[in-house]
């Protein structure tokens, strides 16, 4: 009998969490959802991965992401980095959307995959917003440009693994940079308390990690105590690497 060679590019489930940085729970996941396509050999029907099919799952090309620059956006004057991870604070309507919507609006133009976590008079606002920088709202979320997202009664590990399927499946379509605003009044709600709110926010930090993304998760300084200002701070290790005076509204 031959023996049938498997070739060098051919990874186990192991070797693709490890070459993705993901739990290798995540990888069965996507597999079994189609995001990752996987040929099954052996007996036991075992999972192998092409290495160029997980280097374009991420937007690689011979281990370079020619698709997402490096330094990936201005902000207000200033550059965000690839997998920044912001908390923009503010005190006023107004000053909630300051850098959300252009944000957002900048990445819908560009033809990039963006997210929104609103609800309610706070979503109704990012709206109108979106609709004076011309951004046709409706247009935008009916053809999944920008998803809007509102998960009530979940706990942190459920959202994460919901992100995770949603980012997954973003960048299986057309890898690209990916943008994610989220209002964290409006999150507030999703969650049974302010506490798992901040689990989920952290859990967030360390996952986005290993997305070509850029978060910017909005705080309503008339909505929250300082105790949870403080802890959101730690959440986000992105906003001392700069002047954290630019993020307040």
């Amino acid at each position: 009998m031959s023996k049938v060679q498997v070739s060098d590019s051919l990874l186990n489930t192991r070797e693709a969490a490890q070459l993705l940085r993901v739990s290798e729970a995540s990888i069965r996941r996507w597999s079994d959802s189609g995001l990752l396509p996987a040929r099954r050999v052996g007996r036991r029907r075992e999972r192998r991965f092409e290495r160029s099919e997980l280097e374009r799952f991420l937007g690689e090309a011979s281990g370079q992401r020619s698709t997402v620059p490096a330094s990936v956006l201005g902000l207000g004057g200033v550059s965000i980095p690839l997998r920044g991870h912001y908390a923009p604070i503010y005190s006023t309507d107004g000053g909630g959307l300051r850098f959300t919507v252009p944000f957002l609006a900048d990445g819908l133009r560009a033809g990039q995959h963006c997210f929104l976590a609103a609800s309610g008079e706070v979503l109704g606002r990012y709206a109108r917003a979106l609709a004076d920088e011309g951004i046709d709202f409706e247009e935008v979320t009916q053809d999944g440009r920008l998803v809007i997202l509102n998960w009530p009664g979940s706990n942190a590990a459920e959202v994460i693994a919901r992100w995770e399927h949603l980012f997954a499946k973003a960048l299986a379509g057309r890898p690209s940079m990916l943008r994610v605003a989220g209002d964290m009044s409006s999150e507030r709600h999703m969650f049974p308390s302010e506490a798992e709110m901040m689990a989920y926010e952290e859990a967030y930090d360390r996952m986005a990690r290993r997305f070509p993304l850029v978060t910017l998760c909005a705080y309503d300084a008339r909505e929250f105590s300082g105790e949870t200002i403080l802890r959101m701070l730690k959440a986000h290790p992105d906003m001392f690497q700069g002047n954290l005076g630019f993020f307040l509204s």
